[in-house]
C-alpha cells in the first residue's frame, strides 16, 4: 500500500508538471495576436492569462469527468504506473514542439500519450474507442473549421461596419477589444486544459483506490491544477506566441479581435459539452480565418502546413512514447525508476538546447523579414468567392502600416 501511495504521489506531480508545460504551451492560444498588434506588452499580457487561467478552472469540470470517466474503463485494471507513462509521452512531445516553435496540441499530447501507454500495458478492450471518436477526433476535425469559418465571417463583417471609420479611433478600439476578448479566450482556456489535469489525476486517484469510480476531481485538484496551468501561462511560450503572432498571417487589431472571439465563443461552447477539444487547433484555425477575412491579408500556407503536420503526429506519437514508457515501468519500482530518470534527462537535454537561440519578452515580437508568400490557391479560391470588402480603414491601415509592424518594447 505505501509503495502504491508513493506511486500515485508521483503521478500526481508529473501530472502538474504537464500542467505546467500546457501553460506555456498555450499562452499563445489567448495572447499571440494581443502582443503582435500592441494591444498589451508581453509580460503584461502573460500576467492577465495566468489569473484567468487559474479562475476558468473552477468553473467547471465537464472536461475533467470526461478524462477521468470516458476515455479509459477504470475497471479495465489501468495502474497508477500506466498513468504516468503516459504522462511523460505527453511531456515530452509538448517540449519537443516548444522547441520548434510549432502550436501542437496539448490535450492531444495527453489523450495520445494515456491512450498509448493503456493499449501498450493492458490492451485495446481498455479503451472506450466510441468515447475516442465521439469526444476526441470528430472535434478536432470540426472545431477548427468552425472557429476558422467564423473568424473569417466576424473580421469581414468588422470591416464592413467600420468601412467609414477614422482608422486612428477604430484601431484603438479594436485595440481594447482585444484585450477583452483575449481575456475571454484565457478564462476558456482554464475551463477547458486545467481539467484535463483534474481528469488524470481523479483517474489516477481511482486507479488506486483512493477515490470511488464515479467520483469528481475534489477542490485540492481543482486547485492544484489551476495554480499549475497559471505559472506555466506567466512563464510565457514565447516561441510559440512568435509563430501564432507573426508567422501565421499579419494581424491588425480588428482582425485579433474578430479571431480571439471566435475561438472564445468555440472553446467555451465546447467545455459545456464536455468535449476535450484543442484549444491549440481552434485558435489557429481562427488566426488562419482572419488572415483570409482581410483584403490583401494572406496566409502562409507553408506554417500552417508545418502545423498541420505537427497535429497528425501528435497523437500517435505521444502515444508512441508513452507506450516504450508503459513497457518498463509496469514491471516495478525499477522501471518507473528508469523511465523517471530517462524523462529528465531528456527534459534538460531539451531545455539546454532551447537556450542556443533564446526567445522572450524582449524579442518575441523581432522576427526577420520574410518574403510574402503567394496567395496560393485556397486564399485565392476563398477570395474569390466571396471577396472580402474594401474599407476606409483597411486602406489607411495599408497606407500607414502601423498596426502590422508594431514592435512591442520590453516592459
Amino acid at each position: 500500500m505505501e509503495n502504491i501511495t508513493l506511486l500515485i504521489g508521483i503521478v500526481i506531480v508529473t501530472a502538474l508538471v504537464f500542467d505546467f508545460t500546457n501553460g506555456f504551451h498555450d499562452t499563445a492560444n489567448a495572447m499571440a495576436t494581443t502582443i503582435s498588434t500592441g494591444a498589451l506588452k508581453p509580460k503584461t499580457a502573460v500576467a492577465m492569462s495566468a489569473v484567468l487561467n487559474l479562475v476558468g478552472a473552477f468553473i467547471s469540470v465537464e472536461v475533467a469527468a470526461t478524462i477521468s470517466k470516458g476515455l479509459i474503463n477504470e475497471d479495465s485494471g489501468i495502474e497508477p504506473a500506466v498513468i504516468f507513462a503516459g504522462l511523460v509521452g505527453a511531456i515530452i512531445w509538448n517540449l519537443l514542439t516548444w522547441l520548434a516553435g510549432l502550436p501542437s496540441s496539448s490535450s492531444h499530447a495527453l489523450m495520445g500519450g494515456l491512450l498509448g501507454a493503456t493499449i501498450a500495458a493492458v490492451g485495446i478492450g481498455a479503451v472506450s474507442v466510441s468515447a475516442v471518436f465521439m469526444k476526441v477526433l470528430i472535434p478536432a476535425l470540426v472545431a477548427p473549421l468552425v472557429a476558422g469559418i467564423a473568424a473569417m465571417l466576424a473580421t469581414r463583417l468588422t470591416y464592413r461596419i467600420s468601412r467609414n471609420a477614422e482608422e486612428g479611433q477604430v484601431a484603438k478600439g479594436y485595440r481594447a477589444g482585444q484585450i477583452a476578448s483575449a481575456g475571454l479566450v484565457s478564462l476558456a482556456h482554464g475551463t477547458n486544459d486545467a481539467q484535463k489535469t483534474m481528469g488524470v489525476i481523479t483517474l489516477a486517484l481511482i486507479s488506486g483506490g483512493v477515490l470511488g469510480a464515479d467520483a469528481d476531481p475534489p477542490l485540492w485538484v481543482i486547485a492544484s491544477a489551476g495554480i499549475a496551468i497559471a505559472l506555466g501561462t506567466y512563464l510565457g511560450g514565447w516561441r510559440i506566441i512568435r509563430t501564432m503572432g507573426k508567422g501565421l498571417t499579419d494581424i491588425r487589431p480588428a482582425q485579433g479581435f474578430a479571431a480571439q472571439t471566435s475561438s472564445a465563443v468555440t472553446i467555451l461552447a465546447s467545455s459545456h459539452l464536455g468535449f476535450a477539444l484543442s484549444t491549440t487547433q481552434v485558435c489557429s484555425g481562427s488566426i488562419m480565418g482572419c488572415g483570409l477575412g482581410r483584403k490583401g491579408g494572406v496566409v502562409r500556407w507553408s506554417t500552417a502546413g508545418r502545423m498541420v503536420a505537427a497535429w497528425g503526429l501528435t497523437l500517435p506519437a505521444a502515444g508512441l512514447i508513452a507506450a516504450g514508457a508503459a513497457l518498463l515501468a509496469v514491471q516495478g519500482d525499477w522501471g518507473v525508476t528508469v523511465v523517471a530518470v530517462a524523462s529528465v534527462a531528456a527534459i534538460a537535454a531539451i531545455w539546454f538546447a532551447s537556450r542556443r537561440e533564446p526567445v522572450d519578452h524582449t524579442n518575441v515580437n523581432d522576427v526577420e523579414p520574410v518574403e510574402v508568400e503567394d496567395a496560393g490557391v485556397v486564399t485565392a479560391a476563398v477570395q474569390a468567392v466571396a471577396p472580402p470588402p474594401t474599407t476606409a480603414m483597411e486602406e489607411a491601415e495599408k497606407a500607414s502600416d502601423i498596426p502590422a509592424k508594431t514592435t512591442v518594447s520590453a516592459p
